[in-house]
């Protein structure tokens, strides 16, 4: 893994920063000022960069624009002081990871390179594995009209829509349309428009002007910018915004544009590929997707068939999700035996490819032997095929032990499927979600009885106590992760105040 690099001109932080990065085994260069970063990243590149705002010889926002101009996917976290939140919201604005306020808490501070270091090295293994990944999803037949149809548009540079349900591949498939066709060689932009705020996705797309407001300190290049002579990729395209839709059209239409608070119209010849994984036909009924744009990018139509459909590409996919995770988590590669891939290909994957890597994640950190057998895999594969036909994924059978996890394993943004065994850590599903008709309520309440039932048993005293706090603290612990760590939205999506989540989570010790 690529060093961590600390630019600060305050000796105190680098050397704080420093010990605390090595008491964690991750290597760390510093640097005193913006100017020596950019001459060194001509020849090398750290794994995430961690900058102040105010040095002599330049400004860390003024450094982020830089680095992100050239390494768009590199995580940059900048370091501010309270007085300066107007520079944080510029950080955010200008593509910053995210911002830690001085002075900081070391252990928060390491808990947020260690966030950025996952995101850096998830990015690596999707850039990796990118190549690799569409020549294995065509072995089965109902792959082969995509196949046929990334064939024939090889020589095009016609727009694509990519249906299909979520997590089913359909950003590989768009690597592959890019791949193959005559704008190879230029850039591949991918930009998920759900999951950018609707103030800032207009700027992410087409950038905007300095000063054009509140934090907007330099110009920045938008997306349609940055993929100029390559392919542009929208993912997620039925949740765009109404109004940005016009400007998205209008682009298409005629391939002209302005920055946000520009004045001087831009050209950007880009070849667009939207993904959805709803029915746009649907949405333009209900009036929130305009019929023009759909018609617009309605092209040449995809469908991408969800796993259950192609069965037979389970073995090889999870083989391959297998040697990717070992590769990620610097371990060696475990292996199925046939039963359990035989019980693999059996399940219904209503999380599609997605599940199927979360399940293989799992596997490799919680499967007790380098041969994984079918007694190992999750819960949601053993009970039946009931389940593997229910709708949505199945939810966590019980709780962890909270009492007994790790800072590293608490930290927001980990999931919990992935999280390593620990005493008493109950089995969890890849892919959390709201109990279905087929799991219920009656699973997990079953397992709080056998679990209940045991500790009464075995007379523990303060068994009320023990079981609430386990059940508070898998509560918290998922809102945080789904909030990504921030604790009043968490709070709010929980129904209770800030006040009380932030001492729930002192009582629990979820902030050791």
């Amino acid at each position: 893994m690529k060093p961590i690099w600390i630019v600060d001109d305050d000796q105190s932080i680098r050397f704080v920063l420093e010990k605390a990065l090595a008491r964690e085994d991750l290597a760390v260069r510093s640097f005193t000022n913006p100017r020596d970063v950019l001459t060194a990243l001509d020849t090398e590149l750290p794994q995430v960069l961690v900058s102040d705002i105010r040095m002599p010889g330049g400004s860390g926002i003024e450094l982020l624009a830089k680095v992100k101009e050239k390494h768009p996917g590199l995580p940059v976290i900048i370091m501010t002081a309270y007085s300066d939140l107007d520079s944080a919201v510029s950080a955010f604005q200008g593509g910053a990871f995210e911002y830690l306020p001085k002075p900081f808490d070391v252990n928060k501070a390491v808990e947020l390179i260690r966030r950025a270091l996952d995101e850096s090295v998830r990015e690596e293994v999707r850039d990796n594995g990118a190549t690799e990944m569409p020549e294995m999803l065509w072995q089965a037949p109902a792959m082969q009209d995509v196949f046929r149809a990334i064939g024939r548009l090889s020589q095009s540079i016609v727009t694509v829509l990519i249906t299909g349900e979520s997590g089913s591949g359909k950003e590989l498939v768009a690597h592959a349309l890019h791949k193959h066709s005559p704008r190879a060689t230029g850039p591949f932009v991918a930009i998920n428009t759900a999951a950018i705020p609707k103030d800032l996705l207009e700027s992410e797309l087409f950038g905007h002007e300095r000063g054009a407001f509140t934090g907007a300190q330099t110009t920045r290049r938008g997306r349609f910018e940055q993929a100029d002579g390559g392919t542009l990729f929208l993912d997620e395209i039925g949740d765009m915004p109404f109004d940005l839709q016009t400007r998205l059209l209008r682009v298409l239409s005629d391939g002209q544009f302005y920055r946000v608070g520009g004045h001087s119209p831009l050209r950007s010849n880009v070849r667009v590929i939207a993904a959805t994984h709803q029915n746009l036909e649907e949405r333009v009924k209900l009036g929130v997707f305009r019929e023009d744009l759909f018609h617009r990018l309605n092209v040449i139509r995809l469908r991408l068939p969800a796993l259950r459909e192609r069965r037979e590409d389970v073995p090889g996919l999870a083989r391959f999700f297998l040697q990717k995770s070992a590769k990620e988590l610097g371990v060696e590669a475990k292996r199925f035996t046939e039963p359990a891939l035989a019980r693999l290909v059996r399940f219904d994957y209503p999380g599609n490819v997605r599940q199927l890597e979360n399940i293989c994640h799992w596997l490799t950190v919680m499967a007790p032997a380098q041969v994984i057998e079918a007694k190992d895999l999750p819960p949601e594969l053993l009970m039946g095929p009931a389940l593997a036909a229910a709708p949505a994924p199945i939810t966590p059978t019980f709780t962890p032990d909270f009492a007994n996890l790790t800072d590293t394993q608490l930290r927001p943004g980990v999931p919990m499927a992935v999280m390593p065994p620990t005493a008493n850590v109950h089995s969890f599903s890849p892919e959390p979600s709201p109990p279905t008709a087929a799991s219920g309520p009656a699973s997990w309440l079953l397992d709080l009885e056998r679990e209940s039932r045991t500790i009464l048993q075995a007379g523990a005293p303060d068994v009320w106590d023990v079981l609430t706090r386990k059940f508070e603290a898998q509560l918290i612990h998922t809102a945080l992760e789904v909030t990504r760590g921030r604790r009043i939205e968490a709070a709010q999506k929980l129904g209770i105040g800030r006040n009380t989540i932030t001492r729930k989570i002192q009582e629990l010790g979820l902030d050791d």
